[in-house]
């Protein structure tokens, strides 16, 4: 079977581009590998049938003729790993890619999503607002210990760029339209730079147009 995810058919307004099969699409994209995409609705992804497979509820999922698998970094690696792309060939760079893979969704994510959650997610509870200064100040404190590590580099690694640094490139573009970047200018040229991949550019332009098809939540 062609590798098949599985996908929403529909987010509302703030969520587009945001959603995470974003990162499986970009992957395919680097890897020249055709896919499918299942698209479905909250319900199904709340399901008992979609746990018994997901058990968190949550998109994307992954199949393939060998493998059946769920979270974006466990997909992203075995699409990169299986076709070749982003792979460094040198065993030492390989896993320090994996290293950062790791880092981008333990180390750096949980800090962007929490700056969602005060301003999408529960935006509407008290404790937000006052909330909100101090996951910015926290948040800045890990992007600059980020900046840090990437050390005026092109890359994470210094070399070419990896699956490891995609992984980066999608978390930290969690943060596209709060300006928490610009107090960042390195690392907001570190995404720029990876999102003018024409990989990431061709996923992007796939996976809003699935939602410029859709007419209904």
């Amino acid at each position: 079977m062609i590798p098949t995810i599985t996908t929403f058919k529909w987010v509302p307004e703030f969520a587009r581009g945001f959603v995470r099969d974003i990162r499986a699409r970009w992957a395919f994209e680097e890897a020249g590998q055709a896919y499918a995409v299942d698209l479905v609705d909250g319900a199904y992804v709340k399901s008992e049938s979609h746990r018994r497979f997901q058990p968190f509820g949550q998109i994307p999922t992954y199949r393939d003729d060998k493998v059946a698998i769920f979270e974006s970094g466990a997909i992203v690696l075995h699409i990169c790993e299986t076709h070749g792309a982003l792979v460094p060939p040198d065993p030492a760079a390989h896993i320090r890619a994996v290293q950062w893979l790791i880092a981008a969704l333990n180390s750096v994510e949980p800090w962007v999503m929490q700056l969602a959650v005060v301003d999408v997610f529960e935006a509407d509870r008290d404790w937000s607002k006052s909330r909100r200064g101090k996951v910015i100040d926290d948040l800045n404190v890990r992007l600059g210990d980020l900046s840090n590590a990437l050390d005026g580099k092109q890359t994470l690694d210094g070399g070419d760029f990896t699956f490891g640094d995609l992984m980066m490139v999608s978390v930290l573009g969690g943060l596209r339209r709060t300006g928490v970047l610009d107090r960042h200018p390195d690392l907001a040229r570190y995404v720029a730079r990876g999102e003018a991949r024409p990989a990431h550019r061709k996923a992007m332009a796939d996976h809003l147009a699935v939602f410029g098809n859709a007419v209904t939540g």
